[in-house]
């Protein structure tokens, strides 16, 4: 998750140099597109099977992460980019509450601890701010995490009934094309893409599916509260790059959230190497 951390925060940085020449939502969709190429590529070569039995779970796994997409670039558009940010990454939230009521699995009340902590950090070192009137933004910018948490319990128990990663990322990156196409068809048009911006497309992408590899490996593996809780690392990344790369410069509380951030993931890592999620008798 540390991997997906610093590939997703590194894919914000061309996000953010390709703002000025397309929509959010097409960034999007060139993000699903390029999961997608890269996958059905491994696919063909392979001569791989991607339809099966799960195809429920794939489905719904993939229209959450869509969604999930959707929601947030939707808050990106109309909130303060700090705001929907925060609002997103209330996701490690509700996969706390989803894994344990639909999975049953129970883990250390401290777990549950560093996924607060690592939150109460994100909102210090984002400082989100609401103005008056965007009620309706902030409510969608929320469904994002909620959306997003649903996606990551859907890798979960895709994970649990043996399903690969380049099956999981094949059916999001699909469908996440699909969904992303029609949102800016219906709502806006493509722009053009050349030379001087087709590298950006390209940078967005290749780590996207990189960041995304990742993750879905993260979480078919390991301890879900630990990658959730672990997750909160590719604000670090990316703020630490806004540093680097455009100058922007953190306040004292700010770093703090920095800290809070880690420590929360030090905990995560403390109690899942101690033990391993406990399962309920079905």
């Amino acid at each position: 998750m540390l991997v997906a951390g610093f590939f997703f925060a590194a894919m914000a940085l061309f996000v953010k140099l390709g703002s000025p020449h397309f929509e959010a939502i097409e960034l999007g969709f060139y993000r699903s597109l390029a999961a997608f190429l890269f996958i059905a590529a491994y696919v063909v070569a392979g001569k791989r099977r991607v339809w099966n039995p799960y195809m429920g779970t794939h489905l719904l796994r993939s229209l959450a992460g869509t969604f999930g997409i959707i929601a947030y670039f939707y808050g990106i558009s109309n909130l303060p980019l700090a705001t929907a940010t925060t609002l997103n990454y209330t996701s490690p939230l509700f996969l706390a509450v989803a894994t344990t009521v639909v999975l049953r699995e129970k883990f250390s009340p401290w777990l549950i601890v560093a996924i607060v902590l690592g939150f109460g950090g994100v909102a210090m070192l984002l400082q989100p701010t609401f103005a008056a009137g965007k009620e309706g933004a902030a409510m969608v910018g929320l469904f994002s995490g909620l959306a997003a948490s649903w996606a990551y319990l859907g890798v979960r128990t895709l994970s649990q009934q043996g399903e690969p990663e380049w099956r999981i990322l094949f059916w999001f990156g699909l469908f996440g094309t699909l969904g992303c196409a029609a949102w800016q068809l219906s709502f806006s048009t493509f722009h053009p893409v050349g030379w001087e911006n087709a590298g950006i497309l390209l940078g967005v992408g290749v780590l996207g599916t990189l960041a995304q590899l990742a993750m879905t490996r993260a979480y078919r593996t390991a301890n879900t509260l630990v990658v959730g809780s672990l997750s909160y690392s590719t604000i670090v990344f990316s703020t630490l790059f806004m540093v680097a790369f455009w100058d922007d410069r953190l306040t004292l509380l700010g770093w703090s959230g920095i800290v809070v951030i880690i420590a929360s993931g030090l905990i995560a890592l403390r109690v899942g190497n101690r033990e391993k999620p406990k399962e309920s008798a079905p």
